[in-house]
């Protein structure tokens, strides 16, 4: 990828995110990484998939760099409070997990897109195989109004209590221990 077309992305991440912060250019270098590992350009479905262990800023670079999102699917969380995120090509079957162990500027004191052509992503993160398998595609579930509130929710929340179909917000979880 040039130097135009990584400007032109870092702009874009941050017009969505709002301004520009480290955790921002964490999941700039972290989705140019794994594109450049995994061979990934931005997903039209789910043809890429990441699975992020925090939600930080770095978040909403994955989502501009890459295409993945939580609607789509492909864009999932495995909160472990890590700047971890791993990266899946469905169409390759690669995948990689990288976490960040290495300091980086502050975004707003230098040239972003020179420090990305003239530093090895490596400085900033470890790459580690992905230790989570490759989530399915994303399914589409029927709809069940609940029997307490009214409300449609997806087949897959749905709990059974009393004979009533319960919405997670009505269904009283059962628990001997109720610290």
């Amino acid at each position: 990828m040039d130097r135009l077309d990584k400007e032109s992305l870092w702009q874009r991440c941050q017009s969505f995110h709002g301004h520009v912060c480290g955790g921002l250019l964490t999941g700039f270098l972290a989705s140019l990484y794994a594109s450049e590992l995994l061979d990934l350009w931005i997903s039209q479905d789910e043809e890429i998939v990441c699975i992020s262990e925090n939600d930080t800023c770095a978040v909403d670079a994955v989502q501009v760099v890459l295409g993945c999102t939580v609607g789509k699917g492909n864009l999932l969380f495995h909160m472990t409070g890590k700047l971890a995120f791993s990266f899946y090509n469905r169409e390759t079957g690669k995948s990689v997990r990288l976490i960040r162990t290495g300091m980086l500027p502050d975004p707003r004191t230098i040239d972003v897109i020179d420090y990305c052509m003239n530093n090895p992503y490596s400085d900033v993160f470890t790459v580690k195989d992905t230790v989570i398998p490759l989530p399915e595609r994303a399914r589409i579930f029927d709809a069940y109004i609940c029997d307490n509130c009214g409300e449609k929710t997806g087949a897959n929340w749905i709990h059974l209590q009393n004979g009533k179909k319960l919405c997670p917000d009505c269904y009283v979880k059962y628990d001997r221990f109720r610290i």
